[in-house]
């Protein structure tokens, strides 16, 4: 590794060149011997004395040790030290070998702009990179994100993505280019708005803060289908958008019931309401029983009824099994959330389940499933005893965009176990 006898200076630049630099950064440039930069960089100084190199070409000086009594400036997008070239250069060279001199990040001049609080924000870097960060953060309902972009990851296809994975949350969409330049442009735009603006300036920042406002009732009763609500129609929790029954688990969970008009259904650990809400649309006539121990999930389960103007359905605000006892015999029972408590909850469901009543839980986890298995082994409930028991595994993917192609993106596998009395 080389040694300079003068540390490297690596000076942060915007888009607004050599007028934007503090006079102390400027100095630096002024006395450079050696001069490294992409050729944006470079041209803001054509009349620089020094020599001039490409970042590679610095790096292949710092390996033969050429430049050790040669004053160097790197000039870089920024701040270096934010997704730039300080990483790289601290790979070669030790921290005392380095000075930084960082300019305001693109990602600080984008929310100055919006006049938005960004220390909560989660910033991500697309750049080059897979999208697989930002497709988590957006399922765990991320409340800001600050988004780098590249060719093939652009605003454009960061809408198509908003669109295609079926969020509980709506997002505002930021979209800053340019910044610090004469060209610059900051606009905001829906996902629907924004998937149809394919070109933008290459050097843009995607700012994504989500807002709660859903659908208003009146919209939703010409607009929503017969079975299979999409899980963002849902008031859902704040901090944990992805806790409901995703829609493709709701559908086979709700064909495993095999439901009919008339019944008494529990939904143990019902969360935001979802199963629920599904099946006393799909039975008027049914009484449901939404059972939640938590008061954010009873509360959502009373906004959701209301949204969706299920009258039979009926909040039981309590924890299972306790919250059981003055319930009415259940023909059918499903078990969204059992909170440790699945064995007793499934005593409780043999000894109360009517005849020819079925149960369906779902199970995310190994432990709850090892749970079930041990239940049933203990009780050996096999068809001579008057009960069938199935398992089923649930592993679905959805496609989502990745830059110009398509790939498909996992859900968390369940298991439903479907438990029948004769």
């Amino acid at each position: 590794m080389a040694n300079p006898a003068f540390p490297i200076h690596v000076v942060g630049i915007g888009l607004d060149g050599a007028a934007g630099l503090p006079e102390a950064s400027r100095q630096q440039v002024v006395r450079a011997e050696v001069l490294v930069g992409s050729d944006r960089h470079q041209d803001y100084f054509p009349d620089h004395a020094g020599q001039r190199w490409t970042l590679n070409g610095l790096l292949t000086q710092l390996q033969s040790g050429n430049i050790s009594t040669q004053r160097t400036v790197v000039l870089a997008s920024g701040d270096p030290l934010f997704f730039g070239v300080g990483r790289l250069l601290l790979q070669h060279l030790s921290p005392e070998q380095l000075v930084f001199h960082p300019h305001l990040s693109a990602v600080q001049l984008a929310f100055s702009r919006i006049k938005q609080p960004w220390q909560d924000a989660q910033i991500i870097s697309v750049h080059g990179r897979s999208p697989e960060r930002l497709l988590t953060a957006l399922r765990q309902g991320a409340s800001t994100l600050a988004l780098l972009t590249d060719n093939s990851i652009t605003p454009a296809v960061v809408a198509h993505l908003l669109l295609s994975l079926d969020l509980e949350n709506r997002y505002r969409i930021w979209v800053c280019e340019a910044l610090g330049s004469e060209a610059e442009q900051v606009q905001s735009y829906s996902a629907t708005q924004l998937a149809q603006r394919p070109e933008h300036h290459p050097l843009n920042v995607v700012v994504l803060q989500r807002h709660p406002a859903l659908p208003s009732p009146a919209l939703l009763d010409s607009a929503l289908p017969v079975v299979g609500i999409d899980d963002s129609q849902f008031a859902s929790f704040p901090d944990r958008p992805g806790l409901i029954t995703k829609k493709p688990v709701r559908l086979l969970a709700l064909g495993q019931l095999q439901l009919r008009d008339r019944q008494v259904v529990w939904d143990i650990g019902a969360g935001t309401g979802s199963v629920s809400i599904e099946i006393a649309r799909l039975c008027p006539h049914s009484q449901v029983y939404a059972i939640e121990k938590s008061a954010a999930g009873a509360a959502l389960i009373q906004q959701n009824a209301e949204r969706f103007g299920a009258a039979n359905l009926h909040l039981v605000a309590g924890r299972a099994p306790a919250a059981l006892g003055a319930l009415p015999e259940p023909n059918r029972i499903f078990i969204g959330g059992s909170d440790g408590d699945l064995a007793d909850l499934l005593c409780i469901a043999q000894a109360r389940l009517l005849a020819g009543g079925i149960l369906v839980a779902a199970l995310a986890t190994l432990d709850s499933i090892a749970i079930a298995v041990s239940w049933l082994k203990q009780r050996s409930l096999d068809k001579a005893k008057g009960w069938h028991h199935q398992f089923q595994q649930v592993q679905m993917t959805a496609s989502v965009p990745v830059g110009p192609l398509t790939r498909f993106s996992p859900l968390n596998p369940v298991t439903l176990l479907t438990l029948q009395r004769q």
